[in-house]
């Protein structure tokens, strides 16, 4: 039975060339058992008509912010309540920056701003206008406040240019469409999850503090991932600026210690205990309750460290613990280290990856995982975040079930 039965898909199609992809794509949308409404930009039919999209969806093409014929006209309320996921395909520089921006003065931005369904972006253009800057920050953007992006892929384009910027193909996003609804079967239903997530912040005195690079986006993708998965999920989450996923519990803190606390406090509802904040290994030894003036003829200054406790090994160490997952970020020896750390802190996985390597890890949209246990070795090779930790939570779900 396909993951896409019964599911409502809105199909956002906006004005570029990739729209003639738009009725195989629904097509096969259908074939899978998706019921799929279609809203179409005014520029978009320049490109592939209306008609066509109606005799392939089924169903009438909404095209316009004030329809009288909607109930109460307000068919954009209608179709935003409506969609399980919203699908912008293609979608183009204009309305992947009007989407960034807000606008609200056209249909299918508006419905985008009324729905509280997920929304998956698949960008189409030209290959430069696809790597201008503004581009890049306004697709940036989009990711962290929680949409996913699909695509693009590289190859010739209709301008005649070759590179990045083409429409996945038809079977590329029903693929995709078929995994995002596969991750929100309830495999995890009534078990309890608290992940760690970004970095901590070690204050010096009132204006400095000593941290990492950490962004907290794999973190909190896999709050994500797991609440889509049925799971009540705890996030404990350092200094960042992420939206907090739908239906998950936020608990805000600055230092290693705050985090340690509060991982201690969930332990009496937590079935699965992830820890991927990027935890400051020491401290100093004391705050300065003013600002640190340098000091005239004194070019040196000495802070003294002490160690932070060990969340995640006292965690796994506690009466009754709970399935506990761990991260290494290494820059060598990799799958020594990472051993190491599960044999060491008696945990029941590891997730380790290169944060030596360009283009992953912190501060990236995209990461790549080995992760381990006593017996197994799992490779979860360079994706999306997001795509990641669904794979991420797809090995642990499968561990803890089995464990249990």
């Amino acid at each position: 039975m396909s993951a896409l039965l019964g599911k409502k898909i809105l199909l956002g199609i906006s004005g570029g060339i990739a729209a003639y992809k738009c009725a195989e794509l629904t097509r096969r949308l259908k074939d899978q058992g998706a019921d799929v409404r279609i809203v179409m930009t005014k520029s978009a039919k320049e490109f592939i008509t209306p008609l066509t999209m109606q005799a392939v969806s089924g169903h009438a093409i909404a095209d316009s912010l004030l329809d009288p014929n909607a109930e109460a006209g307000m068919g954009h309320i209608e179709l935003a309540k409506w969609a399980d996921l919203i699908l912008l395909a293609p979608a183009t520089a204009n309305l992947i920056a009007r989407l960034r921006a807000g606008f609200a003065d056209e249909l299918l931005t508006t419905l985008c701003l009324a729905s509280p369904s997920p929304i998956v972006v698949s960008p189409a253009m030209n290959m430069e206008m696809y790597l201008a800057p503004a581009t890049q920050e306004n697709i940036a953007v989009l990711a962290s406040r929680g949409h996913q992006i699909w695509g693009p892929g590289n190859g010739p384009q209709a301008c005649g240019d070759i590179g990045p910027g083409r429409m996945l193909e038809a079977d590329d996003l029903v693929a995709r469409c078929v995994d995002f609804f596969a991750t929100e079967t309830q495999v995890l239903a009534g078990v309890n999850i608290t992940i760690t997530a970004g970095p901590t912040v070690e204050a010096l005195d009132p204006v400095r503090y000593i941290s990492n690079h950490s962004s907290g986006k794999m973190g909190f993708s896999l709050a994500q991932a797991a609440q889509k998965m049925g799971a009540k999920v705890t996030l404990i989450s350092g200094p960042v600026e992420l939206k907090t996923p739908r239906k998950v519990q936020r608990i805000d803190i600055s230092s290693a210690l705050q985090m340690h606390q509060e991982s201690l406090n969930s332990l009496n509802m937590c079935d699965i205990f992830i820890a991927c904040a990027a935890v400051a290994d020491y401290r100093p030894a004391n705050i300065e309750t003013q600002k640190m003036k340098k000091q005239q003829g004194i070019d040196d200054l000495t802070i003294k460290l002490v160690k932070n406790p060990d969340i995640i090994a006292d965690i796994a160490n506690t009466e009754n613990a709970p399935f506990c997952v761990g991260f290494a970020a290494e820059t060598e020896h990799l799958e020594e280290y990472a051993l190491d750390k599960l044999k060491r802190k008696k945990l029941k996985l590891i997730a380790a990856n290169d944060v030596a390597k360009s283009g992953q890890g912190f501060n990236s949209e995209k990461n790549a995982l080995t992760v381990f246990s006593e017996t197994e070795r799992f490779a979860i090779t360079l994706a999306d975040k997001k795509q990641v930790a669904t794979q991420l939570l797809t090995i642990i779900a499968q561990q803890y079930l089995q464990s249990k």
